[in-house]
């Protein structure tokens, strides 16, 4: 199956290649600079902006989260991903889908031209997921503490008995570590895995959906879903692990409460929802500039016809209210030619590597309810959908 990303309330996580929704500065931050030379009145022509077209074997993935590894490379890591070995296809007609994670690392040429090579994983001639080769894992927001790359990932297990498209379901949590990062193929990296599994408590459907590293902790906003004495909880909470504890983070996650507080036991009548999005996929990133946190994700309305944003002083918030940035999303718009009625929208996210002053870069993904095993479906058929959307609106 491929991953979708929209969970509603009640619902099992769904996911086809699409990452479903379950329908990405400041001491040790890793939050990204501004690349040097970058200006407000640059034409968008002369700016280094992401695209990702179709080539190394790669046609299209979700997910999309992107990270700095050094002055130079930028990180970016897709969900499910559809594969093959013939270049220049124009579908995705019997095309093989990866299940899992796959990687591609970006620069930028001294003429601000955006260069992408993606490192698909091989195995005996074929293509596997970069994480986990017995393991279906999606990627969640990476982060960088001291020298060290961490890849958040959902564990996922098919499920036929699920009803619906997308049967699958979540069954764990994982943190992949790398300590040699600066290898330039990372199919060479050094991996190891520790399992969050133990530490996550019943209820969140995704643990990392943004990372931010401040001060002396890493900063995450699950979405949960709970139930409990008639009392309903659905949205993000805000959890936080020490940078100092990342050895053993299991058992080091705190919650925050609606009294401000910081505790280690997740009650659904105490926790704080800090965003009523419910996404499975955000980024929150900090922004020198303005002083502020910038969150963006894609609204869960209307097949995810909308891209927002809220700012605060802090990660904790106070929130402004959600403001629209993306408010035309043309592959949900009955009026454009890129709609179909199964289609929906999820995956927004803001790229803090690629932003100029109050010129935010933004992607989404759009994927389809229909079955992607059908070789008539409109994903197999539209190689414009599946795949990263890049928009570069300001806030």
């Amino acid at each position: 199956m491929i991953s979708k990303r929209f969970i509603r309330p009640g619902d099992a996580v769904k996911k086809p290649v699409w990452i479903a929704l379950l329908l990405a500065g400041l001491l040790v931050f890793s939050l990204s600079p501004v690349p040097a030379g970058a200006c407000d009145s640059q034409s968008e022509s002369a700016r280094c902006l992401p695209s990702f077209p179709d080539k190394d074997g790669w046609y299209g993935g979700d997910g999309a989260y992107s990270i700095r590894l050094d002055e130079k490379r930028v990180l970016w890591l897709f969900g499910d991903t559809f594969v093959s070995r013939e270049e220049g296809r124009q579908d995705r007609m019997d095309m093989k889908v990866v299940l899992g994670t796959t990687l591609a690392i970006s620069t930028c040429t001294t003429d601000n031209e955006f260069k992408i090579q993606y490192h698909l994983k091989k195995k005996n001639g074929e293509f596997l997921s970069s994480f986990g080769e017995k393991d279906w894992l999606w990627p969640q927001d990476p982060f960088i503490v001291d020298h060290m790359l961490y890849v958040p990932l959902i564990s996922v297990k098919a499920n036929p008995e699920i009803k619906g498209p997308f049967k699958f379901e979540i069954v764990g949590h994982k943190i992949a570590r790398i300590k040699n990062f600066e290898g330039a193929d990372p199919n060479q990296w050094i991996i190891d895995y520790m399992d969050l599994t133990p530490g996550i408590p019943k209820g969140i459907r995704a643990f990392a959906t943004t990372s931010a590293v401040y001060r002396d902790y890493v900063y995450f906003y699950p979405l949960y879903s709970a139930t409990r004495d008639g009392l309903s909880v659905f949205g993000n909470i805000l959890a936080r692990i020490p940078t100092s504890k990342l050895d053993n983070p299991a058992q080091a996650i705190e919650y925050l409460t609606k009294d401000g507080q910081w505790g280690k036991k997740l009650d659904p009548a105490k926790v704080k929802i800090v965003f009523n999005a419910a996404v499975s996929e955000l980024s929150v990133r900090y922004h020198p500039d303005d002083r502020q946190w910038i969150a963006v994700y894609m609204s869960i309305r209307n097949n995810g016809d909308q891209m927002l944003y809220q700012a605060a002083d802090a990660p904790e918030g106070p929130w402004t209210e959600p403001k629209v940035l993306l408010g035309s999303i043309s592959e949900v718009d009955p009026k454009s030619l890129r709609y179909d009625k199964d289609n929906f929208c999820y995956a927004g996210k803001e790229h803090l590597e690629f932003a100029q002053g109050r010129n935010l870069v933004v992607t989404y993904v759009c994927n389809s309810y229909e079955d992607f095993e059908r070789n008539t479906s409109f994903i197999r058929k539209n190689l414009f959908l599946y795949r990263p959307i890049v928009k570069n609106p300001s806030h």
